[in-house]
């Protein structure tokens, strides 16, 4: 059985985040006796393992096990296991399945350790050999929770014997397996128990726990009383009433409760529990309302303890402009001229580096000069300005690019206007349809280079490629959605049908259709009160960048279904999303499935 481990220490969970209670969590203490410390070199002699639930003891595992090498002295003294004795056990062959068997049998099972790290890389390392896959379990470390609770003033040390006769335990540990997980076993429990004042209550809550809250987190508990246990969003909110930090939740009581409880390890959020006079909720209907609204309100009221989408109007995008002789321009907003963008890129390094990979391929001009076409050098060719106009003096010889070729020099004349338009076509084709001239140009030359041993190169045109596939990827798929006049979708859930209408990229409204409901009643009357949404121009006009990539999102979700449409839906059939794997290798992770 493979799980998905709970959320990481210090990162706000998603709406998901309800958490298992720990009263209902199955916990198997496990403690590993070895030949040494190294889980590469030495291996397990002896496994002990007690599985608890609510206080109570469910069942228990001991057994010795054949290392397969001999056992150092020194270890023989400190567990009193000698080769006589794992001489008949069995090996960890026939060992590890049980092992896992004992951990599998609840799906609610957290494994549990005093210090950790050591234990479980013994098993994973024995895993690995044995070629099995190692379940991803929550892991409780009792030995991280007693240092973050138990100062040193309060017990001299952290040891597994000194926390287990500090809390009574009846088992002493004496280097066994099985009586130090009975001491262990003991020691949980006490931390439980202390935890419970500090409004701990769930598995996810207890793996997160660093250090107690501090007396401002304490005395701000009350804020989520009156709270409702509704998925929504929620807003913390200062004494004057500004907003100071916006999130979402499935439960916003729970949620909430949770920043001012031992699990809540930010710093910022830590400090902020001190300025924090009141909470606003916001129930939504459903999960993509609550993430649309979240975006909105952080990036309307910038709460300062907010780190993420507080600026979303700080982008950048890649532009080609429409005057008589194109150039590729970096920019911070798009505008309604009708000229094509890729982007938003949040990093203007990357809007350059995905300039740079288009102006590999296709000889735009740099300059920011305006060539005027005029007799020149013949008809329908670009005639150099006069000395002394804009541009210093003229340009009776071609720049350095012209010389190598990376410019077709419109300003002298070299290339007709009808060339040169060729070339801007070739790079709105690249931007808006089409980048297989791009990739296959990049990709050549990456090959060059590398079989060249000159890597870091290599490397240079990766990136840029990457950062202009990303951009004109972002691009098509927000443009493709903000054509839409009117789209509705639905994905089943517990509660219902989520429904949702978009118009032009932007969430217009959403409900739940509730069994018993009449469909077709329910439709016309959220059809009917969603929010107008005129059209508008460039990728994401109505939304948010990011609200509509929400959108998508949710939309290509294999559960959702397609209500009704007008109009169409389409991205470009040899787009930049053809080309995925190549962002995704540039970034080193796997390519989402399409």
């Amino acid at each position: 059985m493979v799980r998905q481990s709970a959320a990481s220490p210090g990162v706000q969970t998603s709406l998901g985040d309800l958490g298992t209670p720990l009263a209902a969590t199955t916990f198997v203490v496990l403690d590993l006796e070895t030949t040494g410390t190294s889980a590469t070199n030495a291996r397990i002699t002896e496994v002990g393992a007690v599985k608890v639930r609510g206080g109570e003891v469910l069942d228990e595992l001991s057994t010795l096990v054949d290392p397969g090498v001999l056992i150092p002295a020194s270890i023989t003294l400190l567990t009193g296991i000698t080769q006589s004795m794992v001489a008949t056990a069995p090996p960890i062959e026939d060992v590890l399945p049980k092992v896992l068997a004992f951990l599998d049998a609840d799906p609610d099972t957290a494994l549990v350790a005093h210090n950790a790290p050591f234990d479980t890389g013994f098993l994973k390392a024995a895993c690995e050999r044995q070629g099995l896959e190692w379940p991803g379990y929550p892991v409780v470390d009792t030995l991280r929770l007693a240092r973050a609770l138990l100062p040193r003033g309060e017990v001299r040390n952290h040891k597994l014997g000194t926390l287990a006769a500090f809390y009574g335990a009846p088992t002493t540990p004496n280097h066994r397996a099985l009586d130090d997980a009975r001491a262990t076993v003991s020691v949980l429990h006490g931390l439980i128990e202390r935890l419970g004042p500090m409004g701990v209550t769930s598995l996810e809550e207890l793996r997160a726990v660093n250090k107690p809250p501090s007396r401002a987190q304490i005395a701000k508990r009350h804020l989520a009383e009156d709270l409702p246990e509704e998925p929504g969003v929620y807003v913390f909110t200062d004494a004057s009433g500004a907003g100071l930090y916006v999130g979402k939740s499935n439960n916003l009581r729970r949620r909430v409760r949770s920043y001012f409880t031992a699990a809540e390890n930010r710093r910022r959020i830590r400090e902020m529990a001190g300025l924090v006079e009141g909470v606003t909720p916001i129930v939504c209907a459903t999960e993509l309302e609550a993430s649309v609204r979240e975006l909105r309100l952080i990036a309307e009221r910038k709460p300062p303890f907010n780190r993420r989408s507080r600026n979303p109007e700080r982008v950048s995008w890649v532009k080609l402009t429409t005057d008589a002789y194109p150039r590729l321009s970096v920019v911070r907003a798009v505008r309604d001229d009708g000229a094509p963008y890729i982007g938003p890129y949040t990093s203007a390094k990357d809007a350059e580096r995905a300039k740079e990979a288009l102006l590999h391929v296709v000889p735009l001009r740099q300059c920011t000069h305006t060539p005027t076409v005029g007799r020149g050098r013949g008809r329908g060719r670009a005639a150099p300005p006069a000395p002394g106009a804009a541009g210093g003096g003229g340009w009776a010889e071609p720049c350095v690019l012209a010389q190598l070729g990376r410019c077709g020099a419109p300003c002298d004349g070299t290339e007709s206007l009808q060339d040169y338009t060729a070339h801007a076509d070739a790079a709105a084709e690249a931007m808006t349809g089409d980048p297989a001239r791009i990739v296959a140009a990049h990709t050549e030359r990456i090959a060059e280079l590398a079989a060249d041993l000159r890597y870091e190169e290599a490397a240079g045109h990766r990136d840029r490629l990457a950062a202009f596939l990303a951009g004109a990827r972002r691009a098509q798929r927000l443009s493709a959605l903000s054509a839409v006049p009117h789209l509705v979708a639905a994905r089943r859930t517990d509660t219902g049908w989520e429904t949702s209408v978009v118009r032009h990229g932007r969430l217009a409204a959403s409900a739940v259709l509730r069994p018993g409901t009449d469909p077709a009643a329910f439709l016309a009357s959220l059809v009917a009160t969603a929010e107008r949404v005129p059209a508008g121009h460039g990728p994401s006009p109505r939304a948010l960048p990011g609200e509509s990539e929400l959108i998508l999102h949710w939309l290509t979700d294999p559960a959702t279904r397609l209500v009704e449409i007008e109009g169409e839906w389409t991205c470009p059939l040899r787009g930049a999303e053809a080309h995925s794997e190549l962002t995704h290798w540039a970034h080193g992770r796997a390519a989402p499935a399409q």
